[in-house]
């Protein structure tokens, strides 16, 4: 991790980039402000997280509310999109009913938002970031791994002054402050950017990153949920000191593919390597129905069978979302659409459907009639395994039941397996079809 400076260690200008070994300022700059590690210059994979986006760009635009608490979200009955650090000091966080936040913290400034123009400035920094590197994996609107391998020859300076330049031109030319963590891979990396918000700087190197790992409870480990760690604490193993004290077999005999990745993770093991996916920003499928629906049994049977085509898209492009949406149309033609950002991202179709049902039975009341129905997937990044709800005891049978019914389907044709939601859905089309025909004339006998 980031350590305190001494002689022996290379001491980088937080506002510069300058390297110089003087104790009290930059000798280039006369900044203060420093950044010390043994392998400041050895390392290359970063991970670049912006600190409260949104909040940061409302209060960006609008100078009265930058240093009073600031929540983007929807009405009353809606939840929270996202909370300022100052916000997030009285308990609100992001997918928070919007009432129980502001109970939390009446005094907040609540906005509206806009996505567009969210979108508008992540691409902005997305842009600055491809000018160090091509090598970017996006893994939302505001945050994206880097690989700066090789980029000294190019730029003249290591990687860790150019992710300096960065942090500082995102700050003077779009006016929000980034995070970076920088290591030697991936996980690390992202666990680094967390260590020292906002507006940090931290590094894990190869002699640190285990001490430093040992010392954390298992659910620090990105993608483990407050499930799975129970699970694991229920087992003996409550630090990540204990995980590696078992070996792989055991891990993967207890806990299947997610004990394997875990036992990796402890280690300090990713041989992920940053993937670019930014000509794909989501995967999704929609049906229009011949009918209007009110019926919220009938809209989750469709529901699945667009959950089931965005997940047979993204497993043939090895992709998979870290953000479910759900898309409604009312009869009216209003457009609805709700979303949920997941700790891991996901593919199949199970974890897709079970995500949004709740969306989906939260809009529909009986009343209203739809036209349309979509699912999709978003945040793309490679698939990391497998996620099983552990709440859920049956869902890790479920999902080792599609994938084997992927593996007929692409053998045998789409109609070799099929779920009691998929039969239904067939047994209603021939219906409607017999019903569509004309019926036979009768003969007196």
């Amino acid at each position: 991790m980031m350590t305190s400076c001494s002689t022996k260690e290379a001491r980088l200008c937080r506002d510069c980039g300058a390297e110089n070994l003087k104790a009290d300022s930059c000798s280039a700059c006369g900044s203060s402000r420093a950044i010390a590690h043994p392998d400041i210059n050895a390392l290359s994979i970063a991970h670049v997280d912006c600190d409260a986006f949104y909040c940061s760009v409302e209060k960006r635009d609008n100078p009265d509310i930058r240093d009073k608490p600031v929540i983007v979200g929807g009405g009353r009955r809606g939840v929270v999109s996202a909370a300022c650090y100052h916000a997030r000091v009285y308990g609100v966080r992001s997918a928070m009913p919007m009432f129980q936040a502001l109970k939390l913290c009446p005094q907040a400034v609540v906005v509206k938002g806009s996505l567009d123009k969210y979108a508008f400035e992540g691409g902005r920094i997305r842009n600055m970031m491809r000018a160090l590197t091509p090598l970017v994996e996006p893994l939302s609107i505001d945050e994206a791994f880097l690989d700066l391998t090789g980029t000294d020859r190019l730029h003249g300076k290591s990687p860790a002054q150019s992710l300096i330049q960065l942090q500082n031109d995102i700050l003077r030319e779009v006016g929000v402050t980034v995070s970076i963590g920088l290591s030697y891979n991936k996980f690390l990396a992202k666990t680094a950017s967390d260590l020292d918000k906002p507006n940090g700087f931290a590094i894990l190197g190869r002699k640190d990153a285990q001490d430093f790992l040992d010392q954390q409870t298992v659910g620090f480990i990105y993608g483990i949920g407050p499930a799975f760690a129970s699970k694991l604490e229920k087992a003996g193993l409550r630090r990540i000191a204990d995980v590696r004290q078992r070996s792989d077999k055991d891990l993967a005999r207890r806990f299947g593919d997610q004990g394997l990745r875990l036992a990796r993770l402890a280690r300090g093991e990713d041989h992920r390597p940053v993937n670019p996916v930014s000509d794909r920003k989501s995967i999704s499928a929609e049906t229009t129905f011949n009918t209007d629906f009110s019926d919220l049994e009938l809209l989750k049977d469709k529901l699945w069978q667009v959950c089931l085509k965005t997940a047979d898209r993204s497993k043939a492009k090895n992709l998979a979302g870290r953000t479910v949406t759900l898309k409604l149309k009312s009869a009216q033609f209003k457009s609805i659409t709700r979303r949920r950002t997941l700790q891991q991202p996901v593919q199949l179709a199970d974890v897709i459907f079970s995500e949004l049902e709740p969306l989906l039975e939260a809009e529909v009341d009986g009343h209203k009639t739809y036209r349309l129905i979509g699912a999709g997937l978003s945040g793309l990044t490679e698939p990391v395994g497998d996620v099983a709800d552990m709440l859920d005891i049956k869902s890790a049978k479920r999902g080792a039941a599609e994938r084997a019914s992927d593996i007929a389907r692409a053998k045998f044709g789409s109609d070799a397996v099929t779920t009691g939601r998929g039969l239904r859905l067939k047994q209603a089309r021939a219906k409607n079809i017999a019903e569509s025909l004309p019926s036979k004339p009768k003969f007196e006998e």
